[in-house]
């Protein structure tokens, strides 16, 4: 009889043991995965400076927007906490996406080598941060719920500091699609 409870016990806490290695990877895993986002975030942010130079003196009408992308950088780059950062990167891709469109009414912007080689890198980056995101928010998924499912949400509350993490979600603007007038 000894035995049984001996096994049983065991047997509970391998099982505690697991659920609270997977809240590690996927803790882990997550932040490895907004890692990847981030280092996509900062290569875009390095090239805005670079685009706006560029398409400053073809682009007369867009000022304001081309005003507005900076800003965003400037709020994403100096962002203390991640939910104002994801608000602002999500500002930035807006923005993008909007000055992309516009992109097509400016003919010998076109034509210049530079800026359409800066166009090509941007919608690159832009494809790669969309994968990332995607990625990421899967993995918070599948984290968050553990959080929340019985057993692994008691795990978590005796064992250690999980805490849900907040998707990195597309912006409103980004869901519209761009209005182009010709």
């Amino acid at each position: 009889m000894m035995w049984f409870f001996l096994i049983v016990l065991v047997a509970v806490i391998l099982y505690v043991v697991g659920i609270y290695n997977r809240l590690i990877r996927y803790r882990v895993e997550a932040e490895n995965s907004w890692s990847q986002i981030d280092v996509q975030l900062k290569r875009r942010c390095d090239l805005i400076p670079n685009l706006v130079e560029t398409v400053k003196g073809y682009m007369q009408f867009e000022k304001d927007t081309l005003t507005k992308v900076m800003e965003a950088r400037a709020k994403a780059v100096g962002s203390g906490d991640m939910q104002s950062r994801l608000k602002a990167e999500g500002e930035i891709s807006g923005l993008l996406g909007r000055l992309m469109a516009v992109w097509e009414n400016y003919p010998d912007l076109k034509a210049n080598k530079n800026a359409m080689h800066l166009q090509e890198e941007l919608t690159t980056t832009e494809n790669r941060i969309g994968y990332a995101r995607g990625h990421y928010n899967d993995i918070v998924a599948n984290y968050n719920a553990l959080l929340e499912q019985f057993p692994s949400n008691q795990v978590a509350k005796m064992f250690g500091p999980f805490q849900k993490k907040i998707f990195f979600e597309m912006p409103e603007i980004q869901k519209e699609a761009p209005k182009v007038k010709f």
